[in-house]
């Protein structure tokens, strides 16, 4: 067993491991599994539901990936002990997945209690496990003492925050009134920590690849999704033009994202700029939950055209033009946050791409076709990537 005394944060070629490419699969069923309950519910007509229960899962999937991919930065030693608390942590996402569906359905019950029983016990798990990974740290690592014991006394008081929430049954409201301090408390946890001994040595191009990975694997299963709901139109309906439409306009938007995505300096600017690392984090967070519900808004789309939603086909669109343009901001907001700088060049790609939503919602409430309206929709990105290929790098050098 090597010691956990902390990695070097300036080390040459420093890459995702096969354990974390491990870890990372079992957050596709995580993923997979919100995406349709999503999408399920926007079928439904069940909107708000719909949205609550993503955003909780949302934030219990992202949360915990979160705080390993950090610790795993500063402490992975990949020896048998932390690969065995590492698989514990995978087992708690996949129990976590197995409650999904009982929780978005509890968001509909008439008693009006949210049953997060299941999450709960996946999450803390989880939690537990990790909070093991940060006592060890404490004992092996003395210079940061302080700091591991801060992460695990905040992982305690939360993860028996979460059980008490469980056992002390509460109407709707007021469970939800617990969950959201529960989730700042969380949210708060590395900011004090990190201010403690000078925080732990993570690796700011190491954990740059990491959320660019994670960013992969929710638009993995966008693409995963609509793939499967258009297979079961084609099944019925055969191959149609609004089927390719729809086909074209989801692979576009998957491939547009990923490459803006890219297009973030996010490891050379949290090298240098490390007291950024708190808000690039929770932004990154923001930014990979709505690309799984951009996957959601697709998959919503191809029920629409196989006649299975209790929602019109200009709301349908309407949902998934709202996830678009909300994911499309966190970008640019992210890239402000990194550069700190507006030019005329991003104000001239924003207004242009302002006009393509609106010319796509203008279509859409007159008649136009949902699927041609998609397309629409689906250039939107396309006009920051051939602003950024022409101008935007040397710019952003």
């Amino acid at each position: 067993m090597l010691r956990m005394h902390g990695r070097d944060p300036h080390e040459a070629h420093r890459v995702s491991t096969p354990l974390e490419l491990l870890f990372d699969l079992t957050f596709v069923i995580s993923f997979g599994f919100a995406a349709s309950q999503l999408a399920h519910a926007l079928t439904e007509g069940h909107i708000a539901a719909g949205l609550l229960g993503f955003g909780f899962a949302s934030f219990a999937i992202c949360w915990a990936w979160t705080n390993f991919t950090w610790f795993a930065s500063a402490y992975d030693t990949d020896d048998w002990l932390f690969r065995l608390m590492t698989m514990a942590q995978m087992t708690g996402v996949l129990v976590l997945a197995i409650g999904l569906p009982r929780m978005f359905a509890s968001f509909d019950n008439e008693d009006g209690r949210i049953d997060n029983s299941i999450i709960v016990l996946g999450y803390v798990i989880m939690r537990i496990a990790m909070m093991l990974q940060w006592l060890r740290a404490a004992r092996q690592d003395p210079q940061r003492r302080r700091t591991c014991l801060t992460y695990a006394a905040i992982i305690l008081i939360a993860q028996l925050g979460w059980v008490g929430q469980l056992l002390i049954p509460l109407p709707m409201h007021l469970s939800m009134a617990i969950i959201c301090l529960l989730v700042m408390f969380e949210l708060a946890g590395p900011m004090l920590a990190e201010r403690v001994d000078g925080g732990t040595p993570w690796h700011a191009h190491h954990i740059a690849e990491r959320y660019g990975l994670f960013a992969i694997i929710a638009l993995g299963e966008g693409l995963v999704g609509t793939v499967a709901a258009l297979s079961a139109v084609v099944d019925t309906q055969g191959w149609t033009l609004e089927v390719l439409l729809v086909a074209v306009a989801g692979v576009g938007l998957t491939f547009g994202i990923w490459w803006l995505y890219q297009l973030l300096p996010s490891a050379d600017m949290l090298h240098g700029r490390g007291r950024r690392t708190f808000a690039w984090a929770f932004l990154q967070m923001m930014t990979c939950s709505t690309i799984v519900a951009m996957g959601a808004g697709l998959h919503l789309s191809a029920y629409t055209l196989e006649q299975k939603t209790h929602i019109t086909a200009f709301t349908s669109f309407l949902i998934t033009a709202t996830i678009v343009g909300i994911l499309l901001a966190l970008l640019y907001a992210l890239h402000y946050f990194l550069v700190r700088k507006l030019d005329r060049l991003h104000l001239g790609l924003l207004l242009i791409t302002a006009a393509i939503f609106a010319a796509a919602i203008l279509a859409a409430s007159a008649g136009v076709g949902m699927p041609l309206c998609l397309c629409i929709l689906a250039l939107a990105p396309v006009v920051s990537i051939i602003g950024y290929e022409r101008k935007g790098h040397r710019r952003q050098s």
